[in-house]
């Protein structure tokens, strides 16, 4: 049995006259904006329906947005769009809401965080001796940030990079370079690179000289400290 073209097409059209609460066909995603982003603008999605049309309006952290209090803020098709973003006031939970005389609605939690790399506080680092043979670590310590970072390290100058073998390992965690059986090859100024996966920014902390020791003591440093590396405390002699 088959209908008619026409009488398909009534049936659709007295659909999309009925009443009916307001139904989400597009909630709002989380964000992460980068703090040097040429845009300056970030949007937040939200797509309805609903007979009648419903109204739509956005909460952020809980507190209902009132659009005409911040020129900043704007809504076009339910789409809320924030001019210039401010770290401090914008960063936090969005939702948007959706009501009509039959129903309202609440979306999902979007979160809009913004991404940065601040540069190192730091100028000067003290050097670290070691004896020959002996294991060590330098220590990274990134500056504030928001986003996946990933490390590497400079061998005196760029572009002379760190490359990682049996005995140098560079934590993705921590940044943290660990050296095992230090060889005098190794002795130099050594400088941590951090870069933003999501700005695609990158910093450079002050360089840290490494020297030798020949006073006999034994230099215990951070043996095996790191979880993800099995080796160290083998690889590290007392």
């Amino acid at each position: 049995f088959r209908l008619p073209w026409s009488h398909v097409c009534l049936l659709f059209h007295a659909d999309d006259n009925m009443l009916h609460g307001p139904v989400f066909l597009q909630e709002p995603s989380s964000v992460i904006f980068p703090l040097d982003s040429e845009e300056k603008k970030v949007k937040l999605n939200c797509e309805v329906k609903g007979n009648p049309r419903p109204t739509v309006g956005w909460k952020l952290n809980g507190t209902n947005i009132d659009i005409g209090m911040d020129y900043r803020y704007s809504t076009v098709e339910g789409n809320l769009l924030i001019n210039n973003p401010n770290k401090t006031q914008d960063t936090g939970t969005y939702q948007c809401v959706a009501t009509n005389p039959f129903g309202r609605i609440i979306s999902r939690e979007a979160k809009l965080q913004f991404a940065y790399l601040e540069n190192f506080k730091t100028r000067v680092r003290s050097t670290v001796s070691v004896r020959q043979g002996q294991g060590m670590v330098l220590l990274c310590g990134p500056p504030p940030h928001s986003g996946e970072l990933t490390y590497a390290w400079i061998f005196n100058e760029y572009p002379s990079f760190v490359h990682q073998d049996n005995r140098r390992f560079v934590s993705q965690e921590t940044g943290n370079l660990y050296i095992a059986k230090v060889e005098a090859s190794d002795v130099g100024n050594y400088t941590c690179v951090v870069t933003n996966t999501v700005t695609n920014s990158r910093v450079l902390g002050p360089p840290t000289p490494l020297i030798l020791r020949n006073d006999g003591r034994t230099w215990l440093g951070f043996f095996g400290c790191h979880p993800g590396f099995k080796e160290w405390p083998q690889i590290f002699p007392r």
